[in-house]
């Protein structure tokens, strides 16, 4: 009977935790200047984050106990947009990095303890050399540059390494690099508040040449994450992610049916859906394509069970800002509860009709002889 309790009980749990959805503010624009390549054109780039993907990053653990884990902390998947539109305007990736540099100089500097992801350091707007270094290695890492973290441990301080296919042309100083691995990552120093003429790929400030620097790579980056940012160099719209997942309750290796809708209504548009199993990290489930009236569907035999969470992405497009969902919760009764309840209502079955056997044995025992 306690066995048979504690099985109740954990279906009733799960079945309360999927009942929960989780909401989220609203999008987060900022904005940035960029110059262009003969630095006589302005550009406004601005960039969206939507709804839930900042307080996704905040509820991340943000414990650091190695120098290594801050590969962890980059996350180019998030930026893929930002790093198209910067390539529409730069066609190398000396000026492609120049520009990173630029909008991290436009962010205010302040001692930050702890560790931050990238998004939740550009929706705040400030942060120091280490979150900045963060900022550029997500974003040149999303537009296919190959990066280095760079840590001065005597120094307390983080800039960037960038491997670039020439040694750059606008240093205005001796150029410095750091080599790894048999390449040359020239230096990018990420702090510092003068946008327009702060430092340039290969220019290394004056207390940091010929110290010891250690390098991280960014093998541990992040994969996927539930949702992008979107960028544009005008103004976008919002735009909004409905879902749903049907049944509620489900059994193991059932199908679960994902829908949802696109708003505005518009068709051909691919959206991302992620899933999580009790409380996982977020994987890619599929991307479905939406029909005329911005509704879309994702039929899922889970072979998994627990609390399966899944939430809806689309990344935008030039006139409207990208989306996430609201994440939708359902329960999955894993199969071997489902068989150990079968069990034990076959075995209680059992046992009445023992029982009733018994009785109905000592019932004819006890009767009265009649001569």
């Amino acid at each position: 009977m306690r066995k048979t309790r504690i099985l109740f009980a954990t279906i009733f749990v799960l079945i309360v935790f999927s009942l929960f959805e989780i909401c989220y503010a609203q999008d987060f624009e900022v904005e940035f200047m960029l110059l262009g390549n003969d630095n006589n054109v302005t550009y406004d780039l601005k960039i969206v984050f939507p709804e839930g993907l900042y307080e996704y990053y905040s509820n991340k653990s943000h414990r650091l106990t190695t120098i290594s884990e801050f590969s962890g902390f980059v996350t180019p998947y998030v930026f893929e947009s930002v790093a198209d539109k910067l390539w529409e305007v730069y066609n190398n990736n000396e000026d492609f990095v120049n520009s990173l540099l630029s909008i991290v100089h436009q962010m205010d500097y302040e001692e930050t303890v702890p560790i931050k992801y990238s998004v939740e350091t550009i929706v705040d707007g400030k942060g120091d050399c280490d979150l900045f270094s963060i900022v550029v290695a997500s974003v040149a890492k999303a537009g296919g540059l190959d990066v280095v973290l760079l840590y001065y441990e005597e120094q307390t301080h983080m800039n960037v390494g960038i491997h670039l296919s020439r040694a750059p042309q606008d240093a205005r100083d001796e150029v410095r690099y750091v080599t790894y691995d048999n390449k040359q990552y020239y230096v990018a120093e990420c702090t510092g508040e003068n946008w327009m003429e702060g430092w340039r790929v290969g220019e290394c400030p004056p207390d940091l040449k010929d110290v010891s620097v250690e390098v991280i790579s960014l093998e541990g980056t992040e994969q996927v994450a539930p949702g992008q940012a979107s960028a544009s160099f005008t103004s976008l719209d919002s735009s909004v992610l409905s879902l749903d997942i049907t049944p509620a309750i489900s059994l193991q290796n059932t199908n679960l049916n994902v829908i949802g809708q696109l708003s505005p209504a518009i068709e051909n548009q691919n959206v991302t859906l992620y899933a999580s199993v009790n409380n996982s990290p977020w994987i890619v489930l599929g991307t479905v394509t939406t029909v005329s009236n911005g509704y879309f569907q994702y039929l899922w035999e889970s072979e998994f069970s627990g609390i399966i969470s899944v939430l809806a992405s689309w990344s935008g497009n030039n006139q409207f800002a990208g989306a996430v969902s609201a994440t939708k919760n359902a329960t999955v009764i894993p199969s071997i509860v489902v068989n150990l309840l079968l069990m034990v209502t076959i075995v209680g079955i059992a046992g009445v009709i023992l029982i009733l056997i018994m009785k109905r044995t000592q019932n004819e025992e006890v009767q009265p002889e009649y001569w």
